[in-house]
């Protein structure tokens, strides 16, 4: 919600909340993007040790809900992609790791890879981000910058 100087409030008791702004990670001041994909990478370090398969259905699953969680978030705010919705740079991160051995230097690549790809936003990450609304839009820019730093990281790894 918004209070009389429309700035944003959220409020973390709310479970919508609490997983759109990645665990309270998406309240940073400053780079919450950055901080969200910084918080993800735990999580990732669990799902790493699930099998291929399992590790797809459950990022399948995260995308899924994401779709309704960012958007809810947004809606529940009033503004579209808010910085602090990061559950979309937690899916991206998951989608750029698939199938990578994990050591400290592919999670260092991994991050960095899909950090660059989500803030420049290279064309079609760039159109799939201005033309898409809603909960998909907020997250179909992420996938998308998850897939093309999945392909970097199976080329170098």
């Amino acid at each position: 919600m918004k209070n009389s100087q429309s700035k944003v409030v959220f409020d973390l008791k709310q479970p919508v909340q609490f997983l759109a702004l990645g665990f309270g990670s998406g309240l940073a001041p400053k780079a919450p993007g950055t901080f969200g994909t910084l918080a993800a990478v735990p999580l990732f370090l669990l799902l790493a040790m699930l099998t291929p398969t399992y590790y797809l259905a459950a990022v399948i699953v995260m995308s899924i809900a994401g779709i309704y969680i960012c958007g809810k978030a947004a809606n529940d705010v009033g503004v579209h992609d808010h910085p602090a919705i990061v559950w979309d740079e937690f899916v991206g991160y998951f989608i750029t790791m698939f199938m990578v051995p994990v050591s400290w230097q592919s999670v260092l690549v991994g991050f960095l890879l899909f950090r660059v790809f989500d803030i420049l936003k290279p064309w079609p990450i760039s159109f799939i981000d201005k033309k898409m609304t809603g909960g998909a839009g907020i997250m179909f820019d992420d996938i998308l910058a998850g897939i093309f730093s999945l392909i970097i990281m199976h080329l170098i790894f």
